[in-house]
């Protein structure tokens, strides 16, 4: 278990050690190059709890439900998220979102919340359902393609179109290809200082979206929408106080919804369409659920969706076996007890999805593709931390899950699918996991 309390005539244990590492470097050359190895070799060596380094920083993963209940829980009390994400503070803004303490995240929250709800959520189906139809009318009747290159697209004119109209890609040049430089800033090892290509490159389109998005909402605010959409609602937003929110806030929620969104869903879905293919079994049992709860139409609602337990439980599993975030970190602000020993403030904490949704003692044959494990364990679902937990659970989590599903369904009544590439591997180093390009599946209408 984990707790903080006062450490005053305690014993005084650390976290035992990973294997390796050198004297002054620690383990920073090996994270670099393989974050998972080191993570994996630790709980190998010393089970849920132990530590390694970073060139001095302390670093103490915690793995299990009952260690990430706390790691959530103490987030913006003893734990640190703004600690922990310095480059988030250098692609957005030091007062943004969680950067700007517990306070300024609950009221900036509050202006987007409502818009991921209930019949707002709703109402984004039939964007998704569009879009999607959109890629299978350009991708035609045969071929094949690249599951990321495709699909990372697909996410992002799907947000952009839900939260910006449905022409945004045309008014913004090179929409796609923009937002991926400005996610080249993600560097959570480097120094955000450093003149490196890859953070120039970031600060130069977030500094181009920015002018970009103020241009939108200053027409919007010309000529608003009617009836007013996610942009329009921004646009008009004020604190629940009643004080006004500055622009840069409402460009900051724009970018880091769409940036998100795209940043995991897109991993996310382009690993369910691999299982899926892997196993043709639950393909099938997917597809005949389908047809029957939709003949053949695709989803129109979150009702419609809802038909889908197959579909849900298929999902789940792919974020329990392939999260794209592999690692979640904060910063110790005053020392705990984990496991019975002491951590002190400073540390860097992490867990990891990737390692604790393979647990064996927690998932049963945890490397077998199982989407019925959930039909069982239905407390399953709610113990993957793929997209974060707590208070900062990600704000868009059920927006994605819905968007994954609408793709998923359409593209497999649509299309018979087969991997090309058989057995795709997730990109290396401390990058988002998805699937390695290429990743290529051949594609013949059914």
């Amino acid at each position: 278990m984990a707790r903080t309390e006062s450490l005053a005539g305690q014993s005084q244990a650390s976290p035992p050690r990973v294997s390796g590492g050198l004297p002054a470097l620690g383990h920073i050359a090996e994270f670099i190059r393989d974050p998972m190895a080191v993570v994996e070799r630790g709980y190998a060596e010393h089970g849920p709890v132990f530590g390694f380094s970073l060139a001095g920083r302390q670093v103490v993963t915690l793995l299990g439900p009952e260690y990430h209940r706390f790691f959530f829980a103490e987030t913006d009390a003893a734990l640190s998220i703004r600690k922990a994400y310095p480059y988030f503070v250098r692609m957005f803004d030091q007062e943004f979102y969680f950067f700007g303490g517990p306070d300024e995240y609950q009221r900036q929250r509050a202006l987007v919340l409502p818009r991921f709800q209930g019949r707002q959520l709703d109402s984004y189906v039939g964007v998704m359902a569009a879009e999607t139809q959109r890629l299978m009318d350009r991708l035609g009747d045969s071929g094949e393609f690249d599951l990321v290159g495709e699909l990372g697209p697909l996410v992002m004119h799907i947000a952009a179109h839900s939260f910006l109209g449905p022409d945004i890609s045309e008014r913004i040049t090179g929409f796609f290809a923009e937002f991926r430089r400005f996610s080249a800033g993600m560097d959570p090892v480097l120094p955000g200082w450093l003149p490196l290509p890859h953070l120039l490159r970031s600060r130069r389109a977030r500094d181009r979206l920015r002018i970009q998005l103020q241009e939108l909402i200053d027409e919007r605010r010309r000529t608003p929408a009617d009836p007013p959409d996610f942009l329009q609602t921004i646009c008009e937003a004020a604190y629940s106080d009643g004080s006004p929110v500055p622009d840069l806030v409402r460009i900051n929620l724009i970018l880091m919804i769409i940036w998100a969104g795209h940043e995991t869903t897109t991993g996310h879905v382009s690993w369910a369409v691999i299982d899926l293919l892997q196993h043709p079994a639950e393909l099938e049992r997917v597809r005949a659920e389908a047809r029957e709860a939709l003949r053949g139409a695709p989803p129109a609602d979150i009702k419609d969706i809802n038909e889908l337990r197959l579909l849900d439980r298929a999902v789940h599993e792919t974020e329990r076996l392939h999260p794209v975030a592999f690692v979640v970190a904060r910063i110790a602000d005053r020392p705990f007890e984990a496991g019975g020993y002491q951590v002190p403030e400073g540390s860097m904490i992490l867990v990891s999805p990737a390692l604790a949704h393979r647990l064996p003692e927690r998932y049963p044959q945890p490397d077998e593709y199982r989407p019925d494990r959930f039909r069982t364990d239905p407390r399953g679902m709610r113990d993957l931390i793929g997209f974060g937990g707590g208070t900062h659970r990600c704000l868009g989590v059920h927006f994605a899950y819905l968007e994954m599903k609408v793709i998923l369904t359409m593209l497999l009544q649509h299309y018979e699918l087969e991997l090309i590439d058989p057995d795709p591997r997730p990109v290396p180093g401390g990058h988002t996991k998805w699937p390695q390009s290429p990743c290529r599946v051949r594609y013949q209408a059914r």
